[in-house]
């Protein structure tokens, strides 16, 4: 029997061992996709205690508590933050198989030195051992991602913001690490809500002085937006898109529903797909231009929880997998940048796993000769961020296109320490690749094995975006 969670967890033989300690392990992390406040980073904020780092805002953790049965009060309510923890803890108790068990551990062994299993029973020794390393300097927000072998990040920001955070981390010339922002119109994308959209807009004329009147002037904003991200240090922008949409619509067209939206009447289902897609052609253009790489982060259904939501808004842990049909729309999308060799380079994502294949074979439509691996199948993503997911999108990967291609791990969080997320995937990928060479399927070449491995785990990301560090 294995110890739990060793020097050598997840590595299940001796190949795999070498690839993670020696090629893997001590690569930087460029965590080009996160929800990390910069406004936390900025202040350089320290956390009074542990349950103020680990759980608020941490909608995975919230989930589980809520499928163990917790009450609401120790999840966002009111109780005291001991209290959230030790439910939070009782929880971890029913967790075998969820990465939630595996994180969590992971978190407390590489950031707190905390050996202890999570249980009830450990749960005092570990609040206090946390709390007294949270009165440290090295705790702090600047030192936690420092501190994890972190030279990049890449926020997630909406087109009207000031990036002022942004700049100031910058200044600081003694923090090294690049704090980026990422343009994430998906508000500029959601014309269906109708009153927060026009909210929206009047913020989007106020940052760029212009008076947005029309189809032509909104993109005329978003463009100075993009330009304006670019000269802040922007690499890659992203947008949830629940449903791949494509329909085609005349500038005048165009124009005829910005006037509905103004006048608040409601749009078709074809309209509004008409509106989204010349939007999404237009920034593609403008992304290609800067050379910027494209996120698309597919196939989620959203505040399923119509109480919850009212009660509490978003991101609260009410979200799933959807079951979309969207091979055919995002193909023309993809095709209409294409068309005029606009496409920028460009990561899916898919959130249901039936659609691996789907775009794993995508991809390899649209590579371009420009950009090896131009087109990437994006990591496991969300629900699909543990062991399984992982394994079945690598595997996916490398039957249908390039594995050592792959610009690999990120931590899509809002915790600061989640990189042991990247650990946790080398361990898995560097698992998979041994095994393939214990099995005799790839041949055992160091020479070979080194580079990809380490390309995966970083280099890739970092040529990929042009990450100068």
């Amino acid at each position: 029997m294995k110890k739990f969670m060793d020097d050598n967890f997840l590595l299940e033989n001796e190949v795999s061992k070498k690839l993670y300690h020696e090629y893997a392990k001590d690569m930087p992390i460029f965590d080009y996709h996160c929800h990390l406040n910069p406004q936390e980073i900025a202040e350089n904020k320290k956390f009074e205690n542990l349950t103020q780092l680990w759980l608020y805002g941490d909608h995975y953790k919230w989930r589980a508590m809520r499928s163990n049965g917790i009450d609401e009060k120790y999840i966002t309510g009111d109780a005291s933050d001991y209290e959230k923890f030790y439910k939070f803890v009782e929880t971890i108790e029913y967790c075998f198989g969820n990465p939630l068990y595996h994180w969590s551990h992971l978190e407390l062994k590489r950031y707190f030195g905390i050996e202890e299993v999570i249980n009830r029973k450990n749960a005092e020794i570990i609040w206090k051992k946390a709390n007294e390393c949270l009165k440290q300097d090295e705790f702090s927000t600047k030192n936690l991602i420092k501190n994890s072998n972190v030279v990049a990040v890449c926020t997630t920001d909406d087109p009207v913001d000031s990036l002022e955070y942004h700049l100031a981390i910058s200044n600081d010339k003694e923090f090294e690490v690049k704090v980026l922002p990422t343009f994430r119109p998906d508000k500029a994308m959601q014309v269906e809500n109708t009153d927060e959209y026009l909210a929206w807009l009047d913020k989007l004329s106020e940052v760029t002085g212009l008076t947005i009147n029309s189809f032509e002037t909104l993109v005329t904003g978003l463009k100075a937006r993009v330009k304006f991200f670019v000269e802040n240090g922007c690499l890659v922008t992203d947008l949830s898109m629940e449903e791949p949409f494509f329909k085609m619509a005349t500038p005048e067209e165009l124009e005829t529903l910005f006037s509905k939206v103004l006048k608040r009447e409601k749009l078709t289902s074809d309209e509004v797909e008409a509106y989204k897609t010349a939007l999404f052609v237009e920034l593609g253009k403008e992304y290609k231009k800067y050379d910027l790489g494209m996120q698309l982060h597919m196939g989620a259904q959203r505040n399923n929880n119509t109480r919850m939501f009212e009660k509490l808004g978003r991101d609260i842990g009410m979200d799933s997998i959807g079951d979309y049909s969207y091979a055919y729309k995002l193909s023309k999308l993809l095709n209409e940048l294409e068309r005029e060799e606009k496409l920028p380079k460009t990561i899916l994502y898919c959130l249901n796993p039936k659609d691996n294949e789907v775009l794993g074979t995508m991809i390899g439509n649209f590579q371009g000769k420009d950009i090896p691996g131009k087109m990437q199948f994006g990591s496991g993503w969300w629900f699909l961020d543990q062991k399984n997911g992982m394994l079945n999108q690598m595997t996916t990967l490398a039957n249908l296109g390039l594995l050592r291609r792959f610009v690999g791990m990120l931590t899509d969080s809002r915790s600061f320490i989640s990189y042991t997320r990247h650990e946790y995937f080398r361990r898995i990928m560097c698992n998979l690749v041994g095994t393939w060479v214990e099995n005799g399927e790839v041949p055992y070449d160091e020479e070979i094995l080194k580079p990809m491995i380490q390309e995966i785990c970083y280099l890739n990301a970092k040529n990929y975006f042009k990450l100068e560090v």
